[in-house]
């Protein structure tokens, strides 16, 4: 059953889900708003697929023993993504509820409907929140290509079925890079979404040459770009963190980067 819900908002746009009778959502600690009275609120330290206080985790000791073995697995693979270690749960009881979400940042939120044939993976933080049915785990890079991208090591990742519910900074552009020849390069802040069969890579930014060090220098962009290669869809966001950040910096007097954009940043706090 698709997950009723309304994006509302322009500049901090927020989610309001609708909840039929039994019916769960879950969220990233810290994303939810508000509920309605009839709603219940669980937290939990796993994710759907762990099965903690799920129905027909049991087993006697055996089973409890693999439930608390798969709970700490998953957290800690969180914890080592930098991700929240718990998880929300609403459930509706006694009629319809509804429950409010949003993101961390100005700028839009967008509803993914997955049926169980793709996964979509999403920047760091992205996840709002999602039906009980969609799982949610954690994608690490190669180690190159992490060690090269900074921003792409850790990959949210969504599988089943069900509507999961992301938010990004900024304005959305939707891409497929079978469009633009079958690839995109972009930076690395910029991507917030792509569908399971897109290949994510990271490349240095020219070579290490004259016009190299002047892209990585004073380009504003380091040293690096993402790639994006395939054919599926790619939702991209037009306002990153590290640029929000120096914008406020800057407001503040606080802005030592000079010319060199990033790269050669003194400032110290």
């Amino acid at each position: 059953m698709t997950l009723q819900r309304e994006i509302v908002g322009n500049a901090m746009q927020m989610a309001v889900v609708n909840l039929t009778p039994g019916q769960s959502v879950y969220c990233e600690a810290g994303k939810f708003l508000f509920k309605t009275t009839n709603v219940t609120m669980e937290t939990r330290l796993s994710g759907p697929s762990g099965g903690a206080g799920q129905p027909g985790a049991g087993g006697g000791m055996g089973g409890m023993l693999r439930q608390a073995v798969g709970t700490a697995m998953q957290a800690g693979q969180r914890a080592l993504a930098g991700e929240s270690l718990a998880f929300q749960y609403f459930t509706s009881a006694g009629g319809e509820g509804t429950v409010g979400f949003a993101g961390v940042l100005p700028g839009e939120m967008r509803a993914l409907e997955l049926d169980g044939t793709r996964a979509w993976f999403a920047e760091k933080d992205a996840f709002v929140a999602a039906e009980s049915t969609v799982d949610f785990g954690v994608a690490f890079q190669g180690g190159r290509t992490g060690r090269s991208g900074g921003e792409g090591f850790v990959l949210e990742k969504f599988t089943g079925r069900g509507t999961v519910i992301i938010a990004g900074a900024g304005n959305f552009i939707d891409l497929n890079p079978a469009d633009f020849g079958g690839r995109i390069e972009v930076d690395t802040g910029c991507v917030v979404a792509f569908e399971e069969g897109i290949t994510y890579g990271v490349q240095r930014i020219g070579g290490l040459n004259r016009q190299g060090v002047m892209n990585a220098v004073f380009g504003g962009e380091g040293l690096s770009l993402a790639t994006l290669e395939g054919n599926g869809s790619v939702i991209l966001q037009s306002l990153t963190i590290e640029s929000l950040a120096n914008a406020l910096r800057k407001a503040q007097g606080g802005d030592k980067q000079g010319p060199t954009g990033g790269l050669f940043s003194t400032n110290a706090g």
